[in-house]
């Protein structure tokens, strides 16, 4: 067993490192080698929560606040003519109280597949795409902070149960990415399941990327509550571009269905999910990111077009501090606000937690391994 070094070296960069971690972990196209390698993220903060409906926490400690907080285990091994077998099991942990995160031994990722120069082709538990487009290309804050644009744009999943995920090589600077996850529901196959594409170009000091993923989620009748078609089209073009000075990130998403974008998540389960939630909305993204010595100044605006009668809009202001203390470790500030309006119940989180409240204030350190 060795360290896994891409982890440290993602760590250290500041808040980067869930989209880079994300990517190097779910991603199987590192040079071709035997091995197997253990990595993680360790990450603890302090998180006040303003502005809720009910019952705010006020100040709590909370474990994976700028970068969810991991365990790993990475493996290669060389097959002959260019074919490498690849897995990875990754579990999430609330480090604030040891426990497992969403209750699964490896609730992060689990997937196995084979990597070659015609592509990756994984199959297990994975990364929908495009939520990697928008931690990875669009947010300045990788999702993760006060500041995740996940706390309005695109919709709440991150991961797939049962996908098959192909990803092409690079030429000139052009990838792209195909997902298909299985619904295996007892009453329909096509109950549950979802797919998308993305198509990306990275050059110099460019970054552009489109996704589309669709998602079936016709959540059946129990008790009390009515059947309630939670299903998602969302389609997202972001684009990042590194000025020296500083790099600027964009995104402009439209999103279709009731479950198509981050609503209340409290209330996920309940008679008052389409009154809640919106069927047809815009995203747009703009953000900043500014390195300064040791230290990375962050700062984003989104904003939520609903297209519902209901016109219920929203938009976030976040500001973000980090400071690096070596390559695998940093401090973080952030702060989020979230103005709603005509109830909307949009809520200010952070990487592994969806939040309560409509401003956020969270300050912590992580370290990677």
């Amino acid at each position: 067993m060795k360290t896994s070094y891409f982890a440290l070296a993602v760590i250290g960069m500041g808040p980067f490192a869930l989209g880079a971690t994300a990517q190097a972990a779910d991603g199987a196209g590192s040079a071709a080698s035997s091995n197997v390698a253990v990595y993680g993220v360790l990450d603890a903060g302090i998180v006040a929560e303003r502005g809720c409906a009910a019952n705010c926490a006020g100040a709590k400690v909370s474990g994976g606040v700028a970068s969810g907080s991991r365990l790993g285990v990475q493996g290669r091994e060389a097959l002959g003519n260019d074919v490498t077998a690849v897995f990875t099991l990754e579990a999430g942990i609330q480090n604030d109280t040891g426990q497992s995160e969403e209750g699964r031994l490896f609730g992060r990722q689990a997937y196995v597949g084979l990597d070659s120069r015609l592509g990756a082709l994984t199959l297990g538990r994975q990364y929908n795409l495009q939520y990697l487009t928008l931690t990875d290309v669009a947010d300045p804050f990788k999702g993760g902070m006060a500041g995740s644009a996940g706390n309005l744009a695109g919709y709440s999943v991150k991961r797939y149960d049962n996908t098959v995920k192909y990803v092409t090589p690079a030429l000139r600077g052009v990838t792209a990415s195909a997902i298909y996850s299985f619904g295996e529901s007892p009453y329909s196959n096509a109950n549950n399941r979802a797919y998308g594409a993305t198509l990306g170009y990275s050059a110099g000091a460019v970054n552009v990327s489109v996704s589309h993923q669709r998602k079936n989620n016709f959540i059946l009748a129990s008790g009390t509550l009515p059947a309630i078609d939670m299903s998602a089209r969302n389609t997202l073009i972001a684009a990042n571009i590194d000025l020296k000075v500083a790099t600027a990130f964009a995104a402009v998403g439209v999103n279709k269905g009731y479950g198509s974008s981050p609503w209340d998540p409290n209330n996920a389960y309940s008679s008052l999910a389409l009154s809640m939630s919106s069927s047809d909305s815009r995203d747009t993204l703009l953000g900043v990111s500014v390195p300064v010595g040791g230290f990375k100044l962050l700062a984003s605006w989104v904003r939520k077009d609903d297209r519902d009668l209901a016109n219920r809009d929203a938009s976030q202001v976040a500001v973000g501090l980090t400071y690096s203390l070596s390559k695998r470790s940093d401090f973080y500030a952030s702060y989020a606000k979230i103005h709603n309006k005509n109830g909307a119940r949009y809520t200010v989180g952070n990487a592994s937690d969806a939040g309560r409240g409509d401003a956020a204030f969270n300050m912590g350190f992580r370290h990677g391994f």
